[in-house]
């Protein structure tokens, strides 16, 4: 028997969430309003369209049944980012900064998936608002529009748990409080405190306000949207160390940085995956500052090289140097890095610590198997043993996500595109790393990109953001049976 889809519990949620995001707009539409910018008009004609959008949507979800369950939760977490995008792309369009249709949805996609690849040439030459724009976008998408929005639909008379559930990424999640809301809440005051605490630091360093708090919103959500052309590279030291500390917080577990924020280290500093995360970044900062210091016999070689290896592998994307004229070794040892991803439950993308982790474990388990096979082997994890079916769910996870990055890796071929940089943009789209190899290297600019590969990989960085099984789901026979 087939329970009746609950569409107008869909539309009203969605109408809360597009009336949010009309909100946000009113930020840069503000500030263009401040500097007498003349997208200003653009700003409002894209405010009232997705203000009058989303009080259609909460007319088509009147009277609706309070209740979300699993499909109508899959539903709306794959929706939200297609119809944010939808609305977010109206001001580079209306504006005449991306005239072209194909352009404005890349950018507004590579922004809320916080991918951070651009079609901007010229990143330096848009207006303040378009800029902010920009990087606002990442700060949402960075802790999750759903994350934010279970906060906030308790007021409303939704549910938010099957939400939270859909959106959080990694193998598992945890809740820091019985009620769900609660836990999105704690996330946010940390994630914002983390903003305002980097933002604070980048200025009184001497970054600009207006690029301080650029910077900070792309960095904690670990997008990479610069206001300059060449990213970070000419920024200070002290600067691009301010911004290497907040990119490896950010790439951890946010459950465990409230636990550290509240005076329980030794929480964080115990879990497993936190461990292979920064021992990760740490081991590949000292390979690059290595070779390149072989390479070039600088002595910035360990502060680029640690870098390059946070950026990379928390997928934000910043860079603090041009790799593409390293050693053919070093920058493919870079393309490796973007494979892995920060931990579960951070703003980072990738494949997730966890999830190598038990990988690997398990490997090694099923070795032992072989020798011993009698004996009754366990895979545990922090601790505490795992159920086969999370072992599946991994081993599930890792084979969708490399088959991915083999069909994209055709697909950018089939464009005319050649193999090394097809194969680097498939692994930089699903890893919303932004950043890439070759003619797409560590500019970030995808201008040049054909309009099939562009549409191309906005889906794959959606398919990225949403771990894979969200997609996955909705195509699935199973969820659409009771």
């Amino acid at each position: 028997m087939t329970r009746t889809f609950n569409w107008r519990i869909v539309f009203r949620t969605m109408g809360v969430l597009t009336m949010l995001e009309a909100q946000f707009m009113l930020i840069p539409t503000i500030v263009a309003w401040f500097y007498h910018e003349a997208d200003f008009g653009a700003w409002i004609a894209s405010c009232g369209v997705t203000w009058l959008s989303s009080w259609w949507m909460l007319a088509a979800g009147r009277n609706a049944e309070k209740r979300v369950g699993e499909r109508e939760g899959y539903i709306i977490v794959a929706a939200v980012w297609i119809v944010y995008s939808l609305f977010g792309m109206l001001p580079f369009w209306l504006s005449g900064a991306l005239p072209d249709i194909t352009d404005a949805w890349y950018e507004t996609m590579a922004g809320f998936t916080t991918t951070g690849s651009t079609v901007f040439t010229d990143v330096a030459a848009q207006t303040h608002s378009i800029l902010l724009w920009r990087s606002l976008m990442q700060w949402i998408g960075g802790m999750g529009i759903i994350v934010l929005s279970v906060a906030i639909l308790p007021m409303f008379g939704l549910g938010g748990m099957q939400l939270y559930s859909a959106e959080v990424t990694g193998v598992s999640y945890d809740k820091l409080s019985p009620r769900i809301a609660d836990t999105a809440k704690h996330m946010w005051i940390t994630y914002i405190g983390l903003t305002v605490g980097e933002g604070i630091l980048l200025w009184l360093l001497g970054m600009g306000r207006f690029d301080a708090v650029c910077h900070a919103m792309s960095t904690i959500s670990t997008g990479g949207f610069a206001t300059h052309n060449d990213s970070v590279i000419a920024y200070s030291p002290a600067i691009q160390w301010t911004i290497l500390v907040f990119m490896l917080l950010s790439g951890i577990n946010f459950t465990q940085l409230i636990y550290l924020f509240r005076g329980h280290p030794q929480r964080m500093l115990k879990d497993e995956e936190t461990q292979w995360y920064v021992g990760a970044c740490l081991f590949a900062g000292i390979v690059l500052a290595v070779g390149l210091y072989i390479h070039t016999h600088m002595l910035s070689s360990f502060r680029i090289g640690l870098f390059t290896s946070v950026a990379t592998i928390t997928s934000t994307g910043f860079v603090a140097a041009d790799y593409m004229i390293w050693p053919p070794v070093l920058w493919v040892f870079v393309l490796f890095l973007m494979l892995p991803g920060g931990a579960s439950g951070s703003t980072a993308g990738g494949m997730k610590w966890v999830r190598l982790a038990i990988f690997a474990k398990a490997a090694h388990a099923e070795i032992k198997r072989r020798i011993h096979p009698n004996a009754v082997i366990p895979v545990r994890f922090n601790g505490h043993t795992l159920r086969e079916q999370t072992t599946s769910n991994v081993v599930a996870f890792m084979f969708f996500y490399m088959l991915i990055i083999v069909l994209t890796t055709l697909w950018f071929c089939g464009c005319g595109i050649g193999f090394d940089e097809s194969l680097g943009i498939a692994v930089s789209m699903i890893g919303n790393v932004g950043v890439s190899i070759g003619q797409w290297g560590s500019s970030g600019c995808y201008e040049a990109l054909p309009a099939a590969a562009k549409w191309a990989a906005t889906f794959v960085m959606l398919i990225g953001r949403l771990e894979i099984f969200t997609i996955l789901l909705l195509f699935s026979k199973a969820l659409w049976k009771k």
